[in-house]
């Protein structure tokens, strides 16, 4: 069983930057994928970003490419989420997600999951 714990949410204006963080309880070169999804109110919860080991590929949702930067280190057991250029519309709930071979789009697919942390953004 891997235990992840988000933190780094919080409140922010429009256009301002925060880095959310996730610690896993072992090591993270054994899952394979790390993920960042978010839920807004009243919505489903959709991808944000993935990497994979080794390689380090990563992925993102097209919302968010260009401003949002996913990196992972092993050494620490942490995958963090750069967010810069936030909007009003990143607002939501960010849950961090682990996975021995997940599709890095599909919630389904991934094994394991924080509790997540509250991103706010005001316009």
């Amino acid at each position: 069983q891997v235990q992840l714990v988000e933190s780094g949410g919080g409140l922010v204006q429009a256009g301002g930057s925060l880095r959310l963080s996730c610690v896993a309880s072992r090591r993270t070169s054994s899952l394979y994928g790390m993920g960042w999804f978010r839920q807004a109110p009243g919505k489903e919860r959709e991808f944000v970003a993935a990497v994979y080991w080794p390689g380090g590929n990563t992925y993102y949702a097209d919302s968010v490419k260009g401003r949002f930067t996913i990196s992972r280190d092993n050494a620490k057991n942490t995958v963090y989420l750069q967010m810069n250029s936030l909007k009003p519309e990143d607002t939501a709930v960010y849950y961090c997600a682990g996975g021995t071979a997940p599709n890095y789009y599909r919630a389904d697919t991934y094994d394991y999951w924080g509790q997540g942390t509250q991103v706010t953004v005001s316009s």
